[in-house]
C-alpha cells in the first residue's frame, strides 16, 4: 500500500540536500537497523514504554487510519557500548497487535527486527526522513524518556517506514541521536 506523508508531518520521501553521504547511508540503509548497529559495537535495548495509546493526527497517515484510533505503542532506546544512540517508536492498530502483529507485545528487550525479516508476507514501504521538529510525537516521547539528556530536535535525524502484513500496518520510526554519528564515524561506508 502506498502512503503519503501528512501535511506538516515533518516527514519527507527524499533526502534533504544538506545530508552527508554518511547520513544518507544510515537513513536509507535497507534491512534491519539493529544488524548495522551490531557491526559498530555491543547493542543494548531498553524498553521505555509499551502501552495502548491513541493514534495522533500527525501520525495517522503512517497507518492509513483515522486519528485517535487505538494503537499498540512500543518505544525503545538502543545503546552501543553504553552510549544511547537510537530512539525508536513503533506502533500498529490495536486489533492487529492481538492478531497479525501480536509478536510486538512479547518482544521485551529483543529488537523488533526479530519478527520483521523472516516472513515473506511482510512488505516494507519506502523510507521517509526528517530532521525532527519539537511538535513531532517521536520527539515529544524522546523528551519524556531522555529528560535533560534529550538533544534539541534540529540535531536529530530520523527515518520511518511501514511494514505491511496482509493489509495490516506496523510503523517503525528510528531517531539517530547526535552521539550515534560519533560512534558510527569510524565505520563509514
Amino acid at each position: 500500500m502506498e502512503i503519503t506523508p501528512g501535511k506538516n508531518s515533518g516527514w519527507q520521501p527524499a533526502a534533504m540536500p544538506s545530508l552527508t553521504p554518511h547520513q544518507k547511508f544510515w537513513l536509507f540503509r535497507p534491512n534491519a537497523l539493529t544488524g548495522g548497529l551490531r557491526q559498530l559495537g555491543h547493542v543494548d535495548l531498553r524498553v521505555e514504554r509499551e502501552q495502548v495509546a491513541a493514534l495522533t493526527a500527525s501520525e495517522a497517515w503512517m497507518l492509513a487510519r483515522p486519528a485517535r484510533s487505538s494503537i499498540w505503542l512500543r518505544e525503545i532506546c538502543m545503546a552501543i557500548d553504553g552510549t544511547d544512540c537510537v530512539f525508536a517508536r513503533s506502533f500498529t492498530p490495536l486489533p492487529a497487535s492481538h492478531s497479525l502483529w501480536k509478536g510486538i507485545r512479547g518482544l521485551r528487550t529483543r529488537p523488533l527486527a526479530d519478527m520483521l525479516y523472516h516472513d515473506p508476507q511482510i512488505v516494507r514501504s519506502p523510507f521517509f526522513v526528517s530532521r525532527l521538529q519539537r511538535r513531532q510525537p517521536i520527539y515529544r516521547s524522546m523528551q519524556h524518556h531522555l529528560g535533560a539528556s534529550c538533544p534539541e530536535p534540529s540535531k536529530i535525524l530520523a527515518r520511518c517506514s511501514v511494514f505491511w502484513r496482509l493489509g495490516q500496518p506496523l510503523l517503525v520510526a528510528e531517531a539517530f541521536l547526535p552521539q550515534f554519528w560519533r560512534v558510527a564515524g569510524a565505520a563509514r561506508p
